[in-house]
């Protein structure tokens, strides 16, 4: 799916790979040639496919500059794919020189990019596991190192739990994150969804399904309930573009995201 930040481990470039796919929407230089005919095979699926990257993306930065306004200082972003610009640390750490960023993938190489750029970082890291085994995730060493569970978390799953099937159990994979979570965490997500636009992102689908992780676009309803019992913030759940923009978004525009984002606070 066009937002994509995660990987599914492994390594063979004759496989369109979905991490490097989004680099290369990104304008990256880490993807082969599988990967750029797969994304332009999802381009001509949806001709505005760039600008539902784009705005997935500039979600992030808002949801984390909000977040890090609001005083949390812990940020663990799961399935963050290849290194691009205003990463989560870079957003984080310019409001806040001193917040606590753990990177979170189950793809390798995305892995050792990130270590890579954050080797002098003493308070960024980045931790290869997988978003399926939640404690893998919580109780790693580096996790730990860095985040305090006693306290309030900013967990950022964004376009990332399309990716997961029903038969791996999304519902219950979040609903161990949230328990995890110190009153005053918030959870901050996106989704992709069919519930606007049905027949082109069926086709995007499509696409995917020659990729090492093929897509699964779930209903307002299906993605509301991801978040549990946390108390979402205004706008609440909404198409990613409408969620507090920086400039005027009409319906229509914000449509052709499909996405939904939000973030939500534990009480």
């Amino acid at each position: 799916m066009a937002g994509d930040r995660s990987g599914s481990g492994g390594f063979d470039p004759s496989v369109p790979n979905i991490a490097r796919m989004y680099d290369y929407y990104l304008g990256g230089k880490d993807h082969y040639e599988a990967d750029r005919r797969q994304a332009e095979r999802a381009m001509a699926a949806d001709p505005t496919l760039l600008t539902v990257i784009r705005e997935n993306r500039a979600f992030v930065g808002r949801a984390v500059r909000y977040l890090a306004e609001q005083g949390i200082d812990q940020f663990l972003d799961i399935g963050t794919g290849l290194p691009t610009q205003q990463n989560v640390h870079q957003i984080a750490h310019a409001v806040d020189p001193d917040a606590r960023v753990v990177y979170v993938d189950n793809d390798g190489q995305v892995v050792a990019h990130g270590r890579a750029i954050l080797a002098d970082s003493a308070n960024s890291t980045v931790v290869e596991a997988d978003l399926r085994r939640p404690r893998e995730i919580l109780d790693h060493p580096e996790t730990r190192r860095l985040l305090d569970f006693d306290r309030p978390v900013a967990v950022l799953v964004v376009a990332t739990l399309h990716f997961i099937p029903d038969a791996a159990g999304p519902q219950e994979i979040m609903a161990e994150l949230r328990d995890a979570l110190a009153p005053g965490s918030h959870l901050a997500l996106t989704h992709a969804s069919p519930d606007g636009l049905p027949d082109l992102v069926a086709k995007v689908v499509e696409v995917y399904k020659r990729t090492n992780a093929p897509g699964t676009p779930r209903t307002y309803d299906q993605v509301a309930a991801l978040f549990g019992d946390f108390e979402l913030l205004d706008p609440g759940l909404v198409w990613a573009s409408l969620w507090r923009p920086e400039r005027p978004v009409s319906r229509e525009e914000a449509l052709r995201t499909w996405f939904y984002g939000g973030v939500a606070r534990k009480t």
